[in-house]
């Protein structure tokens, strides 16, 4: 009888270390912490790059946490360009508990760094309540919570010396004279946006500049040139759009304010960023892998960062080389009738965006996952468009890259030359980052 009690003591106590040793939150709530931010995102129409800007840091915030508590989580600090370890108590570290710090670094990093962020606050009182229930003590959701107030701090800190602060004081951009740059178009005529992104500090590549994808073609109205015939081939997909085209376009929109006309009334139809996308593309591939959170906040942190350093970079060639958009070519040069699928967005045309951020993320999340990770991508579902489906995550990337094409936004040049710029970072950010894959982790 002795000898059983002591092995049921034993039992249980076996029992209790396993279930501390239990994450209480995983993969799934740090997906559904990080839309919520995505969702303040959407409702403050921030624009695509400053979003990739404020993803990078909320991802940042979670991973950095989960290197305070496991010394085997990949950690950018020394890494990333500027970005120091966290000097926090050790005391405080021990008493909070890992899984639960990560994801409230997630609310607390979006609430305290989107300009709407204060919406999350009730997000974070129940989460507070969900720790409970899930038997974190009152005691460590304390010691939890002041942790990530100084990680955030840290975070905030490092943000602040990138240059954001400095864009709303340079000199405001003005159009260039002359048919061959970039004009203000239909329905809104909006002014350029964020003309000197590109001066925004880099996490892992060396400069803004540092890959360009190639040359672009010269501008030239002559009917037998090489731009004439980028122009003409951008008009006559619009004019024959098959279906699928058309919903290729469609799903990869991903403009954060489209200006719709009815007769004389105007709206505006709000949606997720390029990068907003991507990220729930992320999300995706973590829950299907069935990762750890650790994993999973690494995941996110490197794609993110991927992310912003390609808008940067892609931000320097398109105010550099300021090239109209085949809406304003078009219109003036063989058709006065044609609108594209897509609204055009308000800056210059080369290169395409979409090509080369969804190309360094495909790249950042190949070396993650694997060539051959196949998906249902169904991050645009809540804005009414159906899932589609892909073998592989550089798959996505090129539908999304010739979407441009087919919406009438993008020459096919810009795109091409964007996709091997896409390739360059991501390619630099996995070498510099030392990022690898996570099934051999």
């Amino acid at each position: 009888m002795k000898r059983l009690s002591t092995c049921l003591i034993f039992v249980l106590a076996m029992n209790s270390i396993f279930a501390q040793k239990t994450p209480k939150f995983s993969t799934a709530d740090y997906v559904r912490a990080l839309k919520y931010s995505t969702d303040v995102m959407v409702n403050d129409v921030t624009s695509p790059v400053a979003a990739a800007r404020y993803y990078a840091y909320i991802c940042l915030a979670a991973n950095q946490t989960i290197c305070l508590f496991n010394k085997k989580q990949p950690d950018f600090a020394g890494t990333l360009s500027g970005l120091n370890a966290f000097d926090i108590n050790p005391t405080l570290v021990s008493n909070s508990d890992e899984s639960f710090a990560a994801i409230l670094a997630l609310y607390k990093a979006g609430t305290r760094m989107l300009p709407s962020g204060y919406i999350m606050r009730n997000r974070t009182d129940s989460l507070m309540r969900v720790a409970m229930k899930k038997k974190i003590s009152p005691q460590t959701i304390h010691a939890t919570s002041e942790l990530v107030d100084s990680v955030i701090a840290r975070v905030i800190k490092y943000s602040a010396t990138d240059g954001f602060s400095k864009l709303s004081g340079y000199k405001r951009f003005t159009p260039n004279q002359g048919d061959a740059y970039w004009k203000p178009t239909a329905p809104g005529f909006m002014t350029a946006l964020e003309p000197y992104w590109y001066t925004i500090r880099t996490f892992l590549l060396d400069s803004s500049s540092q890959y360009t994808g190639g040359d672009l073609v010269e501008y030239d109205t002559s009917t037998g040139s090489r731009f004439y015939a980028l122009a003409k081939e951008v008009h006559d997909i619009g004019v024959n759009l098959s279906k699928d085209q058309r919903d290729i376009a469609m799903f990869w929109d991903c403009n954060p304010f489209a200006l719709q006309q009815v007769g004389h009334l105007e709206y505006g139809i709000k949606k997720i960023s390029p990068g907003g996308h991507w990220m729930g593309i992320t999300g995706i591939a973590c829950r299907k892998q069935k990762l750890t959170l650790g994993q999973t906040a690494y995941a996110h942190a490197a794609v993110a960062v991927g992310l912003c350093d390609a808008f940067v970079a892609c931000w320097y060639i398109k105010y550099k080389s300021n090239r109209v958009r085949p809406e304003t070519v078009i219109k003036k040069m063989i058709d006065r009738e044609w609108n594209p699928v897509l609204q055009t967005p308000p800056f210059p045309e080369y290169t395409s965006g979409h090509s080369v951020i969804s190309t360094t993320a495909a790249t950042v999340l190949t070396s993650l996952f694997g060539e051959n990770f196949s998906f249902t991508d169904d991050t645009e579902t809540e804005f009414g468009l159906p899932t589609r489906k892909f073998k592989s995550f550089k798959a996505a990337s090129a539908e999304a890259a010739v979407s441009r094409l087919y919406g009438g936004i993008h020459y096919r040049d810009a795109i091409d030359n964007g996709v091997k710029a896409g390739e360059q970072i991501g390619a630099h950010v996995v070498s510099r980052g030392n990022i690898n894959s996570l099934t051999a982790r």
